[in-house]
């Protein structure tokens, strides 16, 4: 039943609405994830977005790298080894595809989660695709609403919290000999710290974490480049024609290929599955579509930038062979690569690496577990407390345990969850153009960063409380009240 649903979804359902959104709203927007390519480091660079409010709101630079933490994972490494030994090349192509179709994606996403967001009695914010779907496609809808924050809630919450553990508790005893108990063990308690911190607690060590580990990583990927500089476009023509049938057929030929690289790729980069807006609407920023610009770069850092360092170490090197590609897969495939190019401490690099990744994913699949709760119920700290009692146990639990059905089941969930989240963005993708327009006519206006006056959107159901703009910026909003807004229908191209 697990693979036929499998089949379904991944196969046929899932990449008709990926290519739908992703295409759609690319063409929609007037490619905006390319528009403001360079706004996106405008945006990190300026000191805005290291601030925090005073209500002590994450940045959007703290938001960017929670996120980023929770799509760098396991799928960076062993994914992408995955996608090749089952794909071929090509399927790193269509991975490519993917990111940048879902940099457009993770756009509208995050600015919807952003604007629908709600706050919180303590001055916190809370958002993500159950909150724009509940309010922004009706309260109709709350009941999908809810059936997100399940899915949310047993995918990421409970099974990707016991995959990852499994992956760096296996992947560590492999390179250093250590029992996977005393890892889960060693794991468990770190994450146990760290969570009953909350949130802002998890953004602090993911503002340590994340840079280090991912900066780590594209260097040596670097280093491996500069090794063989030479034979670098050979490796690029490799993989387009492989995605096109133009190479000797690997595993299942141009369709594994597709297959692969779409779904390893989501899986990595989670554009469309609605996780990373979780993340993205806690942060204060001065317009939704802040926000959209700075996500739609983590999904450039996680798949165009950091599966890409995997893919091109495993191509390099003699390891992978075409012709007997399933001898040796997943992250043994990349360990053995980085091994050849740089000798055996590549290895226990790669191990390490996993470590790291995986570590900061298991703090940011809580997040959106304690996200999926607080749908629900914002007061009953007992709950809460005993969420974070059980993902201790499921990270000591799925050290030591084969999750072979744990992983169907996981990607069952997550096709369910995309599809829910997929639908909703079609649904709202008039009010996220009509957002973009607004931050589009504030640029051309002159206005290096656009300001969102909630007053001029209240026809769709925006949480005022959440829009309390700083003084800073208030000034900027007074100087547009007296200019019109168009009606909703007037906004779209």
């Amino acid at each position: 039943m697990l693979d036929f649903l499998n089949d379904i979804l991944w196969g046929k359902v899932l990449i008709a609405l990926l290519i739908t959104v992703g295409i759609g709203f690319t063409l929609a927007s007037r490619f905006v994830q390319f528009r403001y390519f360079g706004r996106m480091f405008r945006i990190l660079s300026a000191s805005q977005a290291f601030k925090k409010d005073k209500h002590g709101h994450l940045s959007s630079f703290q938001a960017l790298l929670l996120s980023v933490a929770g799509r760098v994972g396991g799928g960076n490494i062993a994914g992408v080894a995955v996608a090749i030994t089952l794909g071929g090349p090509g399927a790193i192509f269509w991975m490519w595809i993917v990111g940048l179709m879902g940099m457009a994606t993770s756009f509208l996403e995050c600015t919807l989660a952003q604007t629908y967001k709600q706050a919180e009695p303590d001055g916190t914010y809370r958002g993500g695709p159950a909150h724009y779907i509940a309010r922004g496609m009706g309260s109709k809808w709350k009941w999908l609403a809810g059936v997100y924050s399940v899915l949310l809630l047993v995918t990421f919450g409970f099974g990707f919290t016991a995959l990852q553990s499994y992956a760096v508790a296996t992947s560590f005893g492999d390179a250093f000999g250590v029992p996977v108990f005393y890892t889960g063990i060693g794991l468990a308690m770190i994450v146990g710290l760290i969570i009953f911190g909350g949130v802002k607690r998890i953004a602090r060590v993911a503002e340590v974490l994340v840079p280090v580990m991912a900066l780590g990583y594209i260097l040596v990927a670097g280093f491996v480049l500069a090794l063989n500089i030479e034979r670098i476009p050979d490796v690029v023509m490799l993989i387009v024609n492989s995605a096109f049938g133009l190479e000797p057929v690997v595993g299942g030929g141009i369709g594994a290929a597709i297959l692969m690289g779409v779904k390893r790729g989501l899986f990595s980069n989670e554009a469309g599955l609605g996780s990373a807006p979780n993340v993205a609407a806690v942060a204060y920023v001065p317009h939704p579509a802040n926000q959209g610009v700075v996500q739609s770069f983590s999904v450039f850092i996680d798949t165009l930038i950091i599966c890409s360092a995997t893919a091109f170490i495993i191509l390099l090197s003699g390891v992978y062979d075409p012709a007997s590609a399933n001898d040796i897969g997943g992250v043994a495939l990349t360990q053995a690569a980085l091994a050849e190019h740089v000798g055996e401490w590549g290895r226990s690099f790669v191990s390490i690496a996993l470590l790291l990744f995986g570590f900061s994913t298991v703090l940011y699949n809580y997040y959106l577990g304690e996200n999926s709760i607080n749908f629900f119920s914002t007061e009953n700290q007992n709950l809460f407390n005993g969420f974070r009692v059980a993902i201790i146990g499921l990270v000591c639990w799925g050290a030591t345990t084969d999750l072979g059905t744990v992983f169907a089941f996981a990607d069952v969930t997550m096709g369910f969850l995309a599809l829910v989240n997929l639908i909703a963005l079609i649904v709202l993708i008039k009010p996220g153009l009509r957002i973009m327009r607004d931050f589009d006519e504030q640029i051309a206006d002159g206005i290096e960063q656009p300001v969102f006056d909630a007053s001029r959107f209240a026809d769709m159901n925006v949480d005022a409380a959440a829009w309390e703009i700083e003084p800073e910026d208030l000034e900027k909003i007074n100087q547009r009240r007296s200019t019109p807004v168009p009606a909703s229908g007037e906004t779209i191209l």
